[in-house]
């Protein structure tokens, strides 16, 4: 997948496609210029990979646009992108906002990054279309015995990890969401849960080693496949002071974000 080679009449070929199909875009963008060129970002799944990662978020909060520099939803920008026909790119702005714009993919580019992005706007869409809905009643008793359920965190903003022990993205996000936790820690309005597959055994000598601040709850398994109906991991949740669900995203640069959003209300 990471090996893939452009060849000199083919790149010339691309160039004179995506030219013929985006230089009229670029001049009437209203909105700020691609902060990389869409051809740099496509040329090969390594470097399409490493832009995604680093500059493009779909679980937070922004500005949509078609691939016509038309200003859509959200769910409809989701939708396209669910397609394999278009990738999303930053655009540069001067105001505070946040901007992605949809652009086509060009004949010739590496199938993997259409499946890719495909099947992670379907994950984002499912996700999108559960914020405004209210989170399942739950009681749910933690790995120390303790019950926690949403009678007696009425009113508070309550934050869910779901997880588990063999999900290497999952752990390695643990020193970041413990620095949430201790951010927030003087917030009594603020409570962290976690939700794991695994049994209280195997949680206790995990988590001995790899400490997790939020409350732990085990054998999760069946409630989050059948209940949340999850399909990636980590995805957490973000319920507002009402029980209702504000936000679900999959990484931790827009959990800390759409937190922040959520506390200042």
């Amino acid at each position: 997948m990471f090996e893939y080679k452009i060849y000199v009449m083919r790149k010339f070929f691309f160039i004179i496609i995506f030219t013929t199909c985006n230089c009229i875009s670029f001049g009437q963008n209203n909105y700020g210029k691609p902060e990389l060129e869409p051809f740099e970002i496509m040329k090969n799944y390594p470097s399409w990979l490493e832009y995604q990662r680093k500059n493009i978020l779909l679980s937070t909060d922004y500005i949509s646009l078609d691939s016509d520099n038309k200003e859509i939803t959200k769910e409809s920008f989701l939708n396209q992108l669910t397609t394999g026909d278009f990738i999303p790119i930053k655009l540069s702005s001067t105001d505070s906002l946040l901007y992605y714009q949809l652009f086509k993919i060009a004949p010739g580019t590496d199938t993997s990054i259409k499946a890719s992005l495909s099947a992670l706007a379907v994950e984002e869409l499912e996700h999108y279309k559960m914020e405004g809905q209210k989170f399942p009643t739950f009681s749910y008793k933690d790995i120390n015995g303790k019950t926690i359920s949403s009678e007696s965190l009425k009113d508070k903003i309550i934050v869910i990890k779901c997880w588990f022990i063999h999900c290497a993205p999952c752990i390695k996000e643990f020193p970041a969401v413990n620095k949430l936790v201790s951010k927030y820690k003087d917030r009594k309005d603020i409570v962290f849960i976690s939700l794991a597959e695994d049994t209280p055994p195997e949680l206790r000598n995990f988590l001995a080693k790899n400490p997790l601040s939020y409350s732990v709850v085990p054998n999760m398994k069946k409630y989050m496949n059948e209940t949340l109906h999850l399909s990636g991991f980590p995805t957490h949740f973000i319920l507002n002071k009402k029980g209702t669900i504000s936000k679900v995203l999959m990484d931790y640069e827009g959990l800390e974000a759409a937190l922040r959003k959520e506390s200042q209300k």
